[in-house]
């Protein structure tokens, strides 16, 4: 099975073979994959050199917790042919892409798991959650004050481009597990609202010196719901106002917000806490470690202490055994031949990385062997975010 790039002038071959690897035809308009990257594709070749498989990445930037913004893959776009499958093209892709990004210098990728049981074979682990909040209008209010001052400014999504990048791009700054969202995605309109240009109205939040500082992009979308595609907001006082006007709305009787952080606080604030209802409580970015001590080093760490990690990665044959020493918000991690305080997968590894999924529960789990009885309550320490990472973005 050959594995080559592709080249500029193949984008339509591109898209057509990833279509037909999942029985799908191409949408009107067709913005959807307009954002590709011509040099960051990639073409599973038959013997007859024909293609049979894709796969392709996003330039993107990640925020780590501690704020600290750096680059990363996003892998997309992957798929083979029904009439190739389990020949191994998708393995030797995936190994490919490993190897281009490691190449590039980057030493984390990130990728949305179309099915969960893909990717961890290629070191990727469920790192941010998201969940959906619907909300009965008629058990909405509030136990707690206004808070916010500033002013809510209901505009089309047609005419505001330019503040929701902007508003967007503050925001993912200071999230840890938000991605950027590149001025070519929005000038496209590549992707889900409200980086589309589908019909949506925005409530833009200005502050009290009226500059824009969140925004909430809704439809309607059933004869008495309201559908919030995502609020993004520069801090809690801003999401609440933004979540009371869309919960006064006229003529309607249930608002969904789509994507939810797991410590969003909308269910606590009002007075019936039974108002809001979870569902659709899933996983969302996917994170892979392709250079542990930098990856470690990288991000800010908010406890003291010493962690011995052994990871074994069998994506790529390597495994390593490394003293992460935090002091004073910075990490080093070099190679030791201590005992382990945790031995763990390079896909478990990417779970805890963000500080979104607990040490202690994969060790619970049964994923992650503890070398002694403390060491699951010392990582989730050392792990911890600043606050639950989140990312919004679809690619």
């Amino acid at each position: 099975m050959q594995i080559r790039p592709t080249t500029g002038e193949e984008f339509d071959v591109f898209v057509d073979t990833l279509h037909a690897a999942f029985a799908r035809f191409p949408e009107t308009p067709a913005t959807l994959w307009s954002a590709l990257e011509e040099d960051r594709g990639l073409f599973a070749m038959s013997e007859d050199g024909r293609p049979v498989g894709t796969a392709a990445a996003y330039s993107f930037e990640l925020t780590l917790p501690g704020e600290t913004v750096i680059p990363v893959s996003g892998v997309t776009a992957v798929g083979v042919l029904p009439s190739h499958r389990r020949r191994g093209a998708l393995s030797a892709m995936m190994r490919r892409q490993l190897a281009d990004f490691r190449a590039r210098g980057e030493f984390l990728s990130v990728l949305l798991a179309s099915e969960a049981l893909i990717y961890r074979r290629f070191g990727y682990g469920p790192a941010t959650y998201t969940h959906r909040l619907t909300v009965q209008r008629h058990q909405a209010a509030f136990a707690v004050p206004r808070t916010a001052s500033g002013s809510i400014e209901l505009l089309r999504r047609s005419d505001c481009g330019e503040i929701l990048e902007e508003v967007y791009d503050r925001y993912r700054r200071a999230r840890p597990g938000a991605l950027s969202r590149p001025h070519r995605w929005w000038a496209e309109g590549a992707g889900q609202s409200p980086i589309s240009t589908a019909p949506r109205y925005i409530a833009v939040h200005r502050d009290a010196d009226d500059v824009p500082d969140g925004y909430a992009c809704y439809s309607h979308t059933a004869p008495s719901t309201l559908t919030v595609d995502e609020i993004i907001a520069a801090d809690d006082a801003v999401s609440t106002a933004l979540a009371r006007f869309l919960l006064e709305h006229d003529l309607i009787t249930e608002v969904v917000f789509k994507h939810c952080p797991p410590d969003h606080p909308l269910r606590w604030q009002l007075e019936d806490f039974r108002a809001g209802e979870v569902s659709g409580d899933t996983d969302w970015l996917w994170v892979r470690l392709l250079d542990i001590p930098r990856a470690l080093t990288a991000r800010g760490w908010f406890t003291d202490g010493e962690l011995v990690l052994d990871v074994e990665d069998p994506a790529l044959g390597e495994h390593g055994r490394y003293l992460l020493t935090v002091r004073g918000g910075e990490a080093t991690c070099v190679p030791t031949d201590r005992e382990p305080d945790l031995s763990l997968d390079a896909s478990d590894l990417g779970s805890i990385y963000l500080g979104g999924t607990l040490p202690s529960k994969l060790v619970r789990a049964g994923r992650v062997r503890a070398g002694h009885p403390d060491a699951g309550v010392l990582a989730d320490a050392l792990f911890r975010a600043e606050r639950s990472p989140h990312c919004l973005h679809w690619f």
